[in-house]
């Protein structure tokens, strides 16, 4: 097994143009590299199993958990437990890209949360 990085990653689009980057695709560990535009905005949902760490490698980023806004500069990070609702922002004028760690996967485990689940 080689070295892996976004230039030899599995590639997916998603969103308003936002991309992401298979890095580790296991069923009990997934690593994503992903990278939003300015301006941009995931779904707000929470994950009936899985657990997640957002950890910001270049810009700064909005994620707001249960209605609470956390605001993440290059180098931070939040733990995100499962049924938590949240939604990762990209409130700046730059791209942001951050790494998203979850155990088990999070992708077959996503439950979309209601816009007013937000206080």
């Amino acid at each position: 097994m080689g070295a892996i990085g976004t230039g030899n990653a599995e590639h997916y689009r998603w969103g308003q143009g936002c991309d992401g980057w298979h890095l580790l695709a296991g069923d009990d560990l997934s690593v994503i590299e992903e990278r939003m535009p300015p301006g941009t905005t995931e779904q707000r949902h929470s994950h009936a199993h899985a657990r997640q760490f957002f950890y910001v490698l270049d810009g700064e980023a909005v994620l707001e958990m249960d209605g609470v806004p956390h605001r993440l500069r290059r180098g931070e990070g939040l733990h995100v437990p499962p049924g938590a609702a949240h939604q990762m922002r990209n409130e700046s004028g730059a791209d942001t890209r951050f790494l998203v760690v979850s155990s088990p996967k999070s992708h077959d485990d996503r439950v979309s949360a209601p816009m007013d689940a937000v206080s």
